[in-house]
């Protein structure tokens, strides 16, 4: 079964995500970046769903370091944000996401579909 992390501060956003996501796959949440990225050297998942609106380290800087990590940076990161205004996407896309899905989230299928364009083909 695939592994999805989802680092997001908000524990009914992780509940929402968990909810719709948990009968396809393995779904690993964190609360906060630092604990995010120490996970992810430990056992990569196979998707990251990354919210961008974080504290401390906001889901920007987070995709930086991952990026910047020869163990990680080539780890799938779809950024998950209330940002949703025109233009927005592609920002996200030129800062290094490779996807993008705005909250909240009205259709199940939008999620679904960005998160299959993303997993390694053996794992689908």
């Amino acid at each position: 079964m695939s592994r999805i992390a989802v680092v997001d501060d908000n524990s009914d956003n992780r509940l929402i995500i968990r909810t719709i996501l948990e009968d396809q796959y393995r779904i690993e949440e964190y609360a906060s970046g630092t604990e995010a990225l120490a996970a992810f050297k430990r056992s990569r998942p196979d998707v990251v769903i990354l919210d961008i609106s974080l504290p401390e380290m906001d889901g920007t800087e987070i995709l930086r370091r991952i990026r910047d990590d020869s163990q990680i940076h080539d780890l799938p990161v779809i950024a998950l944000t209330a940002h949703a205004m025109v233009g927005d996407r592609e920002k996200y896309l030129a800062a290094g996401f490779d996807d993008y899905v705005a909250k909240p989230i009205l259709d199940m299928n939008v999620l679904f579909t960005t998160i299959q364009r993303w997993l390694p083909k053996s794992n689908s």
